[in-house]
């Protein structure tokens, strides 16, 4: 027996996981407010000041920044108590506050790996799409891409850039023996990047191998538009162009060594057709490399971290904007390796491999006729 009154002090199960859960949304509920607060220093100007200045005093930001003092003390203060700054707070005098080296790469550094300025940046593009998704989920029917406006487009360009810029040239293609041969030898290879965004996927590809010509494909006008000066300002336009085509249109141009489709697959409304396109585009010793999302082999229904993150992008970005165009594939986010060697096959490809290559977020396909 229990000693009385100890049983009416233990929480039953229900209240053990009710508390636990109220847990978990409170802290979810910080991390929205970190992200918020992220961005607004981020669109303010405040992280690239506090490490161009070092140590700053709430005055002392709000002159340089050109904000209101009233308003840098506050998000001053709600940074260092996140944990985002640190704070220095005298017995007398104003406190002086400072964003840590580490903080400051992952912040301002849109070099680094571990830069995640531009994923902010794109997780606030969803406030613009929010009622629309709500409107595509009753419906049936999807999201226009542009709903996620140019923040949506820049933030996903930003946040691949460092991985297209360094891990692609530098890891991914020279660990494909038979595409690194190809691109680095005569006589000049013709590459074709479908789905190539803000253009650093090219741009990264004819930087490293300066025979290459390669053509860029997206459907979205913005997105080409800031390729094309990204290319400008990377003096590589000569060989490197954007084209804002039909699919159908990619194999008109003759024939092309090799093609990639980075992390946009998930998002055609007609993938099999794009792939077919490809494949008919390809020489006879052609490849294609196909990178998305490292996600699992099935759903298992257990909590997953990596999985959970797929999702959140599924329901409210990559699932609606890919739903837009009808007939749809509807394949989102969380697309599992099998579903893209159905693409594949069904689009004439008769080697369909998954590459040795280890990536926290990606997994890489190799695709040949």
């Amino acid at each position: 027996r229990l000693p009385p009154g100890l049983g009416s002090r233990m929480m039953s199960g229900h209240e053990a996981e009710r508390d636990a859960f109220a847990d978990r949304v409170f802290r979810s509920a910080l991390g929205y407010f970190d992200i918020f607060s992220i961005h607004l220093g981020g669109r303010l100007g405040l992280y690239r000041s506090l490490v161009e200045a070092g140590p700053t005093t709430a005055p002392e930001l709000a002159e340089r920044a050109g904000i209101a003092e009233r308003y840098a003390r506050e998000w001053l203060e709600q940074q260092a108590t996140a944990g985002i700054l640190r704070a220095e707070v005298p017995a007398e005098g104003p406190a002086r506050f400072q964003l840590p080296a580490g903080h400051a790469e992952v912040l301002v550094d849109g070099d680094s790996l571990s830069f995640m300025g531009a994923s902010v940046v794109q997780l606030m593009a969803l406030r613009g799409a929010f009622e629309q998704v709500v409107e595509a989920f009753r419906n049936g029917g999807g999201v226009p891409p542009e709903a996620y406006g140019v923040d949506g487009v820049e933030g996903q360009g930003g946040s691949n850039r460092p991985i297209f810029l360094k891990t692609l040239p530098d890891e991914w293609l020279p660990a494909i023996p038979e595409v690194h041969a190809r691109l680095s030898s005569g006589p000049p290879a013709r590459v074709l990047d479908v789905g190539c965004g803000t253009g650093w996927s090219s741009i990264a590809i004819a930087t490293a191998y300066p025979g290459v010509t390669v053509d860029g494909f997206d459907p979205d006008v913005t997105s080409v538009e800031l390729a094309r000066r990204n290319a400008e300002r990377a003096q590589i336009s000569d060989r490197v162009r954007f084209h804002t085509r039909d699919a159908a249109a990619l194999a008109t141009d003759g024939p092309v060594a090799f093609a990639t489709a980075f992390e946009c697959i998930h998002d055609m409304a007609r993938p099999v057709e794009v792939l077919r396109a490809v494949r008919k585009a390809l020489d006879e010793t052609g490849a294609m490399l196909v990178v998305d999302e490292r996600t699992r082999e099935a759903f298992s229904g257990k909590p997953d971290e990596r999985e959970a993150y797929f999702y959140g992008w599924s329901i409210l970005d990559c699932l609606p904007s890919g739903m837009f165009e009808q007939p749809s594939a509807g394949t989102g986010t969380v697309m599992r390796p099998e579903t893209l060697r159905t693409y594949a096959s069904e689009a004439g490809f008769t080697s369909f491999e998954v590459l040795p290559i280890d990536h926290d977020a990606f997994r890489l396909y190799l695709l040949r006729p």
